[in-house]
């Protein structure tokens, strides 16, 4: 039996109301669709924010590249969540949004919309896994899978509502509007959560007072469950970024599509995504979560292979799409329920380290991804994919190997 079976069980209200869990969940979702359209919106708009900078495109890029790399600055606060308090980091991810939206949207310098934009996509890298950490203390397992299949709705839904409503922004009132807008969504979530969420005992976990905080970042390496996960999230994200890089340069040079019509190929991935969410929702308990994940991971080995088979028509090419980024939404969104299990008492930490891991395997995919397709197309781009996945597939395999959860519930 491995140290995270003989971890104290978190200490929590088995009576708490559904009604107010649900009231809070509700809340905490609509604010993350806030900061995840933060974190996103700068992919489809760098060219605008460019111009209304003044720089060139390529350092348009460094803004999306500086949204990016708060996922490992996030590491270093999941055991402060663990040690403070789920509420308290979530509402300092809210409020290092807003500083960083208002920043930009009243001093629009280069300078300050760079560290503006890391500042919201650091505080969506602080938010999650205490949100995450919160639900998982008042939500039985057997259930994990249906919340945080709702939670992450958000993620499809600032692709689905929150993108296009910042086109709107842009369009009716400048470049700047959404840096005000979002930011000031951040203060209002501040103070509704600050509000709704009480801050009781059992709302935080038995946390061992020996180590400090380098004690909990080395027990994400000394447990074998742990360490297959960090893995798992470094191979998966790498394989899908691997794909998602150049998806749309290989539709535009396969079908000699506009840029309108590559429109409709984020919008496929958008509603592949809420597709994927929902169907964790329904599905993931009724069949546990381990195999809801080992099904999902090698569902999606086959759909990268059989990509190139569908690239015939654009009809079938963006099926393709969608059903891989289905089975890759339904895989993540399946583990990441599952994994908010491994290391109950540092539960912030581990999915900290989880969104880091997966984070770094989403640069490193962007970095192979064009050469990949370079050199052999959509056919090389879906066989590394796959090889890849079927790696991460291993690793899990490994890593949960004799893991069991430190009870079961009724």
């Amino acid at each position: 039996m491995t140290s995270n079976q003989t971890q104290h069980a978190p200490v929590f209200s088995q009576k708490e109301p559904v009604v107010n869990l649900a009231l809070e969940v509700g809340v905490a979702t609509l604010f993350r669709l806030v900061l995840s359209t933060a974190r996103r919106f700068a992919y489809p708009f760098a060219p605008v924010l460019s111009r209304g900078l003044g720089v060139p495109l390529t350092a348009g890029t460094a803004l999306i590249a500086a949204n990016q790399a708060t996922a490992v600055v996030g590491l270093f606060f999941g055991p402060v969540s663990d040690r403070f308090g789920y509420r308290v980091m979530m509402l300092a991810g809210l409020g290092m949004l807003s500083a960083g939206m208002l920043a930009a949207g009243f001093f629009p310098f280069y300078v300050v919309v760079l560290v503006g934009l890391f500042l919201g996509g650091l505080g969506k890298s602080v938010f999650d896994p205490a949100l995450q950490a919160y639900v998982s203390e008042r939500v039985p397992y057997h259930r994990r899978g249906l919340v945080i299949g709702l939670l992450e709705v958000s993620w499809a839904g600032s692709a689905l509502l929150g993108i296009p409503l910042v086109a709107l922004l842009i369009d009716k009132l400048g470049w700047r509007s959404p840096f005000w807008v979002l930011g000031g969504l951040g203060l209002l979530g501040i103070v509704v959560l600050r509000l709704l969420i009480a801050d009781k005992n059992h709302s935080r976990v038995r946390q061992p007072q020996t180590g400090g905080l380098g004690k909990s970042w080395l027990r994400l390496v000394q447990e074998r469950a742990a360490l297959g996960a960090l893995g798992y999230a470094f191979l998966v994200s790498m394989a899908n970024d691997n794909l998602f890089v150049i998806y749309g340069a290989w539709l535009e040079k396969r079908f000699s599509l506009s840029i309108m019509a590559l429109g409709l190929g984020a919008s496929v991935i958008g509603f592949a995504e809420l597709s994927g969410e929902t169907l964790t929702a329904v599905l993931a308990d009724r069949i546990g979560l381990k195999r809801s994940v080992l099904a999902g991971i090698s569902a999606c080995v086959i759909c990268y292979a059989l990509l190139p088979l569908l690239a015939q028509t654009l009809s079938l090419a963006l099926v393709g799409l969608f059903i891989v980024f289905l089975t890759f939404e339904f895989m993540i969104v399946a583990s990441t329920s599952l994994f908010t299990e491994l290391l109950p008492a540092s539960r912030a930490t581990m999915m900290a380290g989880y969104f880091a891991a997966a984070g770094i395997g989403r640069v490193a995919g962007a970095l192979i991804g064009g050469p990949i397709w370079l050199a052999g197309g959509i056919q090389a781009t879906a066989l590394v994919s796959a090889a890849i996945n079927g790696l991460a597939l291993v690793c899990l395999i490994w890593g949960l190997r004799g893991w069991r959860r430190f009870c079961e519930d009724a």
